[in-house]
This record gives structure tokens, sequence and C-alpha cells, in this order.
């Protein structure tokens, strides 16, 4: 099997242009992803024809562990890279819209001059605050034992803290709140710190791939939450930084739609053999 492996801010993602989303297999990802014995990604991309050939193409995400998320925006920008690198036919249009579980997205590609990197801008659609949660640890001797979430829906589901503990204390809690039983089919953890109206700092405990470098639905999902709480304004840019790098996100009010805008980078191309 061909593949590329690209990156949107350290989150990498092994890309394979697929007829049909039976083509990897969740046994055959989570090879694919393992760090030491695999290429090594967080999950594995496959680029499938569109149910409605208006749209470029149809993304299917599948995590390192296995599971499939309803929507990935770093990936997604990744997707947008790549078939602007591999269709030069399509390098001339100003907007493209993709199909995901999480519904339809649409992207623009501004691609670098090195035609390996680009700056995509996602409408990543509506993010939808859906109300606080408090939830409980049991056996956390820490101030973490109980938790305030302000949960969110970016087309896949997330939890929000506007508190940011130690790197130590995320790698306890984040797993154990991902797979609360409050969260029927998991959740995105975001650990939030607001810096001011302008500038957040996030860690992201993905569900299905656990501490990423990056999470661009987490991202949108930490606005929304900042912005229902005060703390940042609706419609208008906010950079966010993660720990592999920085997107702007603005989230219009009212659940409106999320902007994101941020890079993404081919890494290199191979190809594997799946038997088995």
């Amino acid at each position: 099997m061909n593949f590329d492996k690209y990156q949107g801010i350290g989150n990498d993602f092994i890309v394979v242009d697929a007829k049909s989303a039976r083509d990897v297999s969740a046994e055959q990802a989570v090879k694919l992803c393992h760090r030491q014995f695999g290429i090594g990604a967080d999950g594995v991309i496959l680029v499938l024809p569109p149910d409605d050939p208006a749209h470029l193409g149809r993304m299917r995400v599948i995590n390192s562990d296995g599971s499939v998320p309803q929507m990935c925006g770093n990936g997604l920008r990744c997707v947008a890279l790549h078939v602007a690198r591999t269709r030069p036919q399509i390098r001339t249009l100003s907007e493209a819209v993709y199909e995901t579980d999480g519904g339809l997205r649409t992207c623009l590609v501004e691609l670098g001059p090195d035609g390996a990197s680009a700056e995509v801008t996602v409408d990543m659609g509506p993010v939808r605050i859906l109300g606080d949660l408090h939830l409980g640890l049991a056996d956390e001797r820490s101030e973490w034992a109980e938790v305030e979430l302000i949960t969110v829906d970016v087309g896949n589901p997330h939890g929000v803290s506007l508190r940011r503990p130690s790197a130590e204390i995320i790698g306890r809690i984040g797993p154990r709140l991902a797979t609360h039983e409050a969260f029927p089919e998991g959740a995105n953890i975001g650990f939030a710190h607001v810096v001011d109206r302008n500038f957040i700092d996030l860690v992201v405990w993905e569900r299905g791939a656990g501490l990423t470098l990056a999470c661009g639905t987490g991202a949108c999902a930490a606005v929304g939450a900042a912005c229902s709480r005060g703390l940042a304004s609706w419609g208008s840019p906010v950079t966010v930084k993660l720990p592999g790098g920085q997107l702007t996100i603005s989230v219009d009010a009212g659940g409106g739609h999320a902007k994101m805008r941020g890079p993404a980078q081919h890494v290199f191309s191979g190809r594997v053999d799946v038997a088995g």
C-alpha cells in the first residue's frame, strides 16, 4: 500500500488514497500507527471518493487505537494539502468541500513555494456549548478529585477545563475523564489556560490517541468555551498555542461556525506491506 505521512503542528497522520473504507482495517491501523513497530502516527486517514461528485473527497479517520472519530481538524488540513499536492488540476480552486463523519467541511489551501506545505483555513462547522459538567474522580488525591468541564460539540464531543494542571496530573486524569461514564462515546478533554482574550494555552487528551501535540477540534472547543464565559470575544480571532504549534481560531456567536487556520506539511512518502 502506498502512503504519505503528513503533520499539522505535530499531530501526525498516515494518509492513504483508498477506494473503500475497508481498505485499511482497525487492526491494521493500530499496527501502522505504532511508534516502534510501525510507521508511527496519531492516526490513519483514508481519502475516499465522495458520495456527492460536487465534493473533492470523503475523509475517514482511524485513531491509533483503532477507534473512528467523527472529525479531526488537523487531519482535515493534511487531507486538503494532500489533495492539492497530488491533484494539480484542483490547485486553482478557491475553496474545496470535503465530506466527513461530522458533516461537510470547506477548506482553503494556500500552497507554499516548496509544494510540500500549506496554510489551510477550514470552516469547522458549528460549535455548540452544551453546558457544565462536574465529575468526581474516585481515589484522585489532589485538587483534581472534582473536575468542572464545559461540554462542547464540534462535530465530536469535548470537555473543556478552564484550569490547567501539571503534565503529570493530565497524564493521570486525562484518560479517566475521556472514558468517564458521563461520555458514552468518550470525549476529548482539553485543559486550557486563558492568558488573555486573544491567547489560549491548551493541552488536549484525545480519546483514541491520548496526549497529542495538537488537536484542531479541541482548539475550537476551547475558544468556544472561553467565549461562553466572557473570557474571549465571539467572532474575534484567538491564537491557541498547543504543544506542537499555534492555530488561529474564531467562533461566531450563538453556536455559530468556527474558522481554523493553521499549517500542514508533507513529511515523506512510502510503501508498506499491510498483509494480515
